[in-house]
């Protein structure tokens, strides 16, 4: 599993599976907030008996289907690079990862498929409570589907709950409720499916606010957009506290990607906040230890980020350089050290496989340092430090500075999720009392606001992806095993044509949702009669 591997070949399957998440993301948020929206209309429609409410419905309910089809294709395909293109990650730990994908694939995506059939072509067929219902169950089927896939991701960032076990070299599930609950799963649940409200119901305002623009169905639009609005306004507080306690969560876990999302090279009490940053050329080398942040424009918020991490705004906030070099007054370890204890715990291991095959007396001495909780916790921990071990000390050192993540693209994409978020909650309370007033039609700068807000929520959305995961670089699961050492051992060639007939599969399936949508949305709303 330690082998050294063509780098061409890692760079390669990591565009691969970045363009995969990455065009998947576009369709999924889209599909977690609209089915919600949906469920709302429809739900005063049954309540009401008002037509207009299920010529609404029907409406969103065709936008959602159109992007849901798209969805589930790119998502298809994500799941299976895992096999095919990170094997070694696979077997590392698949008997945890591979777990909430089965449950995801037995529970949440069967009873999602079973009843979005009934929600687009039950109408008239089955009574309108039995219809609600199975909206609301589709919606529900879908953030459940996130649930798995994002507890998945979160052990990832956060790995718990299992136990090596060095005959297998697998690491294996022992606290079902531990993976499932801990506090990387809830906050990257909730900031990310609260994330995909918010972009929903930007979607249906500025939609709606085309309508408006266009002088048709003004009260379909009106209408549309109270049930989006308000439901974003709300998402929207929600997204600002889940991104608070799982940046304060991120503090605990990946305390290098939280250094990086404010490219802050040196530990600080007090530490404020950047709002608004220009990163400038670095006069030092990142990998110098005299390296520090250079901005050109930056304006903080005093001791907002010691707050933001640790509650306390005189806490101490670790800089890259303190997590690199340590920080013994701070019981910060180097990562010199964390490589020197991580090639340990993988010599124990080759040891281990050796005296086993051999049938040594020392076998019983090295398995039973895998069952100790003190040598788990002083070497087994930093395991995949170890992969960037070299004899030469002045290397070793080299090697560590070479583990700091990329942090102008961390830091800028972090930012702009920031500061669109806060646009994303101020233009819904515009539209809102704009509606309350009964001015919204004569304002036109709001509405084309709210238009082309649309893009800059996929702008947000995509950026959050990248944070979570370039921040994290270079580990595929945190301190236990790096990117490089989780790729399949295949050609570099077919990972290269495959990335590229991928990007033309999905750049065209992206191309015809947009031509769809667009054409729909140009059609409007059919008329409906008073019947169901």
């Amino acid at each position: 599993m330690f082998e050294s591997v063509d780098l061409s070949l890692v760079n390669w399957s990591r565009a691969q599976f970045a363009l995969t998440a990455m065009y998947h993301w576009i369709f999924v948020p889209l599909t977690l907030g609209l089915g919600f929206i949906i469920a709302f209309m429809e739900t005063i429609y049954v309540k009401t008996g008002n037509p207009e409410w299920k010529r609404i419905t029907k409406f969103w309910m065709k936008l959602f289907g159109i992007n849901f089809a798209i969805g589930v294709a790119t998502g298809i395909i994500l799941e299976f690079e895992f096999g095919t293109n990170w094997s070694n990650y696979s077997w590392f730990v698949g008997d945890i990862f591979g777990a909430p994908l089965a449950i995801e694939g037995i529970m949440a995506f069967f009873m999602e498929s079973t009843f979005v059939a009934v929600m687009f072509f039950g109408w008239g067929k089955v009574s309108k409570k039995f219809h609600l219902m199975s909206t609301w169950l589709t919606a529900i089927g879908a953030n459940l589907s996130a649930v798995w896939i994002l507890v998945a991701n979160a052990w990832m960032q956060d790995p718990r709950g299992m136990k090596f076990n060095p005959d297998t070299a697998r690491n294996e599930m022992v606290n079902f409720w531990e993976v499932f609950l801990s506090p990387s799963a809830v906050t990257k649940f909730l900031h990310t499916s609260t994330s995909g409200f918010v972009l929903a119901s930007v979607f249906v305002v500025g939609v709606s606010a085309w309508f408006i623009l266009k002088r048709r169905e003004i009260l379909f639009a009106k209408r549309s957009m109270v049930v989006a609005a308000t439901f974003g306004a709300v998402a929207s507080v929600m997204l600002i506290a889940s991104g608070d306690s799982s940046a304060r969560e991120m503090a605990h876990t990946q305390p290098m990607k939280f250094a990086a999302m404010e490219a802050l090279y040196e530990g600080k009490t007090n530490a404020p906040l950047v709002a608004i940053g220009l990163i400038g050329d670095p006069q030092d080398d990142p990998m110098d230890s005299t390296a520090h942040e250079d901005f050109r424009l930056k304006i903080e918020i005093p001791n907002m980020l010691s707050y933001m991490a640790f509650l306390k705004v005189d806490a101490f906030v670790p800089g890259i350089k303190d997590l690199i070099l340590g920080n013994k007054e701070r019981g910060i370890m180097s990562y010199k050290e964390k490589i020197v204890r991580g090639y340990e715990a993988q010599q124990t291991l080759v040891a281990y496989k050796k005296a086993k095959k051999e049938k040594s007396a020392d076998e019983a001495v090295l398995r039973a340092k895998f069952d100790d909780p003190q040598w788990i916790d002083n070497y087994f921990k930093y395991f995949g430090y170890g992969s960037y071990y070299d004899p030469d000390p002045l290397q070793l050192e080299k090697n560590a500075f070479t583990m700091i993540p990329p942090i102008s693209l961390t830091f800028y994409a972090f930012h702009i999720m920031v500061i669109l978020g806060g646009h994303f909650f101020m233009l819904f309370l515009a539209i809102l009392w704009l509606l309350f007033k009964n001015k919204l039609e004569n304002n036109r700068i709001v509405l084309w606001t709210a238009v082309w807000t649309i893009p800059l929520v996929y702008i947000a959305s995509e950026a959050g992806w990248i944070v979570a995961e370039v921040g994290r670089q270079p580990w595929v699961i945190q301190d236990l095993m790096t990117t490089s050492k989780a790729v399949s051992q295949i050609d570099t060639s077919s990972v290269m044509l495959t990335f590229f007939l991928f990007a033309f599969t999905f750049t065209a399936l992206l191309i015809a949702e947009i031509k769809i949508l667009t054409k729909q949305i140009k059609i409007g709303p059919k008329k409906e009669g008073r019947k169901q």
